[in-house]
């Protein structure tokens, strides 16, 4: 079996195990709510802040960052939950990117098929700015940008860079979003829906305007 053969068949297993994990969690109704996790911790006490982060990585292997940066706001409120949410969607951004990369080995920036490559080459010519607008953007999984990131030749300082200054206002919107669910009529409530409807809209601009960019290119 050649090389590549076989590092697609490795990231074909993982990826089996990531869904087989989904499926188990979403079959079984083990999908934590914002408020579950709120609970579980404030039953950690002072050590909450320590466990955010590891714990909102870990997590969002399975669960959307959208519930976990809401559970954060819910935790600790807009000012305190916002940077550790933004610090958790930025470690599980560069550790999803380094699975995938370590899978891929040697053969990272050869393994996405041909329709995938005017991708590629974005991400090579702007890498920075290409994982900025994929956070802007509405719909689009951040968890699959990071992966399919990992296969390609991005550098790692262009993934964080980018997710930082992306996804800090959709963080900030979720987060405000989370802390406020008891009170919905809340001017910050209120700030955070307004948020993340402007940006769902800006995100469709851009991408309009990037994919005639790209088409004229």
């Amino acid at each position: 079996m050649d090389g590549r053969r076989l590092v697609i068949l490795r990231i074909a297993a993982f990826f089996t195990v990531l869904v087989v994990l989904f499926a188990v969690v979403a079959l079984t109704g083990s999908f934590p709510s914002a408020g579950d996790i709120r609970d579980w911790g404030e039953s950690l006490g002072p050590f909450a802040v320590l466990a955010c982060v590891p714990t909102f990585v870990l997590l969002n292997f399975a669960v959307t960052w959208s519930i976990l940066a809401g559970a954060t706001g819910l935790l600790f409120g807009t000012a305190g939950g916002t940077p550790l949410a933004l610090a958790g969607v930025t470690c599980a951004a560069l550790i999803q990117m380094a699975i995938s990369r370590y899978l891929a080995g040697d053969h990272a920036g050869q393994l996405l098929p041909e329709r995938l490559r005017p991708l590629e080459s974005f991400l090579e010519r702007s890498g920075t700015v290409a994982i900025m607008e994929s956070r802007i953007l509405p719909l689009l999984p951040w968890g699959a940008v990071n992966y399919v990131a990992g296969l390609t030749s991005l550098q790692f300082r262009q993934m964080g860079i980018g997710t930082v200054v992306g996804a800090t206002p959709k963080v900030f919107g979720y987060v405000a979003l989370g802390g406020s669910l008891d009170n919905l009529d809340s001017t910050e409530a209120k700030v955070a829906i307004g948020l993340l409807l402007a940006l769902g809209v800006a995100g469709l601009m851009v991408a309009r305007v990037q994919l005639h960019t790209e088409r004229r290119s």
